[in-house]
């Protein structure tokens, strides 16, 4: 079982705890909305092309968050046809942006996992 940790952000007036659950909800989120992307993996142990569902954000993600730092690992399966370079960069972009502009971390690095491709709408799930 994975340690629960927090991120504990101190001001003026108090302590703020960001839970690193969080973080990876952020991240798996962020992820999951670039176009492209069919899904998030639970990477090489949890196995190839299970699909990221609301019971489980933070599937296919893996953080190491410090006091003021973090850096993300992606796990992600790419939908056909599109260019896997330009998908897993606009990943990079909007997970650092995003996981930034919420936490107030500086992100040093998200490192994206490319581990499979489904064709059209066989990665997505019905809404």
């Amino acid at each position: 079982m994975e340690e629960q940790k927090d991120v504990i952000v101190k001001e003026q007036g108090g302590v703020i705890k960001i839970a690193d659950d969080v973080v990876r909800i952020i991240a798996g989120l962020a992820a999951s909305d670039v176009p492209g992307v069919a899904g998030m993996s639970g990477g090489i142990v949890g196995g190839i092309a299970e699909k990221l569902g609301r019971k489980n954000l933070s599937k296919g993600v893996k953080v190491e968050v410090g006091e003021k730092e973090a850096a993300i690992d992606l796990f992600i399966i790419v939908e056909f046809g599109k260019k896997i370079s330009e998908v897993a960069s606009e990943v990079q972009l909007k997970v650092k942006d995003v996981v930034q502009n919420m936490t107030g971390l500086k992100v040093k690095e998200v490192n994206v996992n490319v581990q499979g491709v489904v064709f059209g709408s066989e990665g997505k799930e019905e809404i």
